[in-house]
């Protein structure tokens, strides 16, 4: 079992280079981790076993979660009085292209349990385990759910780079590391967020830490530049390899489906973003990309990787995260009654 998995390991990070160095000799943006997401995307789909653990997978959430938590500053709460309404607009936002995308779905031929479910952006986890409970179709979640991440990471980098005149907005490079020594914590931090029972504890138990002793001036954690393209490689792998045994033709169903809900989604969500623009003056691309409809660990990869304002972004995508999983059980109970009432 466990040669099969370093096998499985083995071959995804194989694969991912190569996808890594073809993106990158292309010219394409975040090129370490769509580079390796879309080979690995490609691979898994054709039957390939690639596969990354869920220990190392989370061993780099954590890495990411250290990075992020050090993007606080002192200076930071001096905006933090203009978040209550961009939060207002967020959830607003949440319900409405949840509705949208669940109409879609429904006409799709989905029950409206996994089509409300498969909607929902975020929280995957607890929306799969919620819509199997309620009578939906679980593997049907999980696969639109997945798939809306995907998309989403493979269509934002590109839009921001586009909107940028190509030249983007990247991570400044840095040479050497900055305080490495917290990484040496992760191995106590990750197991403290299981504990404590956080929504993803290997990227916000780190988070957490890392922002208290950069708020307070006292360590953060910076990466050189091949740092973190060593950490896109193994998180790019790691959501590209989600979908071994979906037949060629399935695949191509779901990825239709997903799509198109993914860009209703992401319509009606950039609609809110520009409200949030023209009322707060927060750039165009830091707001959309804090209503962007997928997980807070990918959305978070791309706000550090590409630089636009970290902390904002996961702030959002938490208070996101924190509602669906606080509303959710009301609306899973509403659909179970509406489902037993239509019998």
């Amino acid at each position: 079992m466990r040669q099969t998995m370093a096998w499985a390991l083995g071959t995804a990070l194989a694969v991912g280079v190569v996808g890594g160095a073809v993106f990158h000799f292309m010219g394409l943006p975040l090129a370490w981790m769509l580079g390796p997401l879309v080979a690995n995307l490609i691979a898994s789909a054709r039957g390939v076993d690639v596969r990354v653990p869920e220990p190392l997978r989370e061993a780099f959430l954590g890495v990411l979660g250290l990075v992020l938590g050090s993007q606080v500053t002192p200076q930071l709460a001096e905006r933090v009085f203009d978040w209550p309404l961009s939060a207002a607009l967020l959830l607003a936002g949440v319900a409405v292209s949840t509705s949208a995308a669940a109409a879609w779905y429904r006409r799709c031929g989905f029950d409206s349990v996994s089509a409300w479910f498969a909607s929902a952006p975020g929280a995957m986890t607890a929306m799969i385990m919620l819509g199997d409970k309620c009578g939906g179709e679980p593997q049907r979640i999980a696969i639109a759910q997945s798939l809306r991440i995907v998309l989403v990471i493979m269509i934002l980098p590109p839009l921001f780079w586009a909107y940028e005149g190509g030249a983007g907005n990247g991570q400044t490079l840095v040479p050497t590391t900055q305080d490495p020594w917290l990484l040496l914590a992760l191995p106590a931090l990750i197991p403290v967020g299981r504990i404590l029972k956080l929504p993803s504890p290997g990227l916000l138990a780190p988070l957490a830490v890392a922002a208290l002793l950069s708020g307070f001036d006292i360590a953060s954690l910076r990466l050189p530049d091949w740092g973190m393209n060593l950490m896109l490689w193994v998180l790019g792998s790691a959501i590209g390899s989600r979908f071994k045994g979906l037949s060629r033709g399935r695949f191509g169903k779901y990825l239709f489906q997903a799509g198109v809900a993914t860009l209703v989604a992401l319509a009606v969500l950039a609609a809110f973003a520009e409200l949030i623009h023209q009322l707060l003056e927060v750039p165009r691309d830091v707001a959309l990309l804090a209503l962007a409809p997928g997980g807070i660990g990918e959305m978070a990869i791309l706000a550090v990787a590409l630089d636009i304002d970290p902390v904002f972004v996961a702030f959002h995508h938490l208070l996101r995260m924190v509602a669906l999983m606080l509303f959710a059980p009301f609306w899973a109970r509403f659909l179970q009654r509406r489902h037993a009432r239509g019998r």
